[in-house]
């Protein structure tokens, strides 16, 4: 079968839409980590302060802030949150701390936290909360420089 001019043209006009369909997109992350859209995987931020330990949330008291679902264990812990989240909320928007000051994203887990310097960091485990607090203010110092880009990636 000859190829004809008008074949031709169709063929070549597929060619850049074929290649852009194929292309996987590159996705930003969310601001926020959020299991099911969930931040903290449903423990109380502010319970990281005032209890010392990952308390989990009620979903009786939540609030959407940054596109996630916090909840709290009390209606004080909401108020709290609600008055200044920049001063509870975890940092690198509840993303693995460790991970960010290597300039990548990563899941966390809610009984792997460090509170210093009066913020709440969040690691992706044990272990790794381990090799975090070995350098807590370089590591911040590394985080800081990727974060929020980090999400781009």
């Amino acid at each position: 079968m000859p190829l004809t001019r008008r074949a031709l043209l169709a063929f070549g006009m597929a060619i850049p839409v074929g290649g852009t369909i194929l292309r996987p997109a590159l996705a930003r992350e969310p601001e926020v980590f959020a299991t099911d859209g969930v931040a903290i995987s449903g423990y109380d931020p502010v319970a990281y302060f005032t209890e010392g330990r990952p308390v989990a949330g009620n979903p009786a008291h939540a609030l959407k802030w940054r596109g996630a679902t916090w909840r709290f264990a009390s209606a004080g812990a909401l108020d709290a949150f609600e008055m200044n989240p920049a001063a509870y909320a975890p940092r690198y928007g509840g993303y693995c701390a460790y991970a960010m000051a290597k300039g990548a994203v990563a899941s966390t887990a809610p009984e792997a936290f460090t509170i210093d310097e009066g913020a709440l960091y969040l690691n992706f485990s044990i272990a790794v909360r381990t090799i975090w607090r070995e350098d807590i203010a370089g590591n911040v110092a590394r985080a800081d420089g990727y974060w929020p880009q980090a999400l781009d990636r």
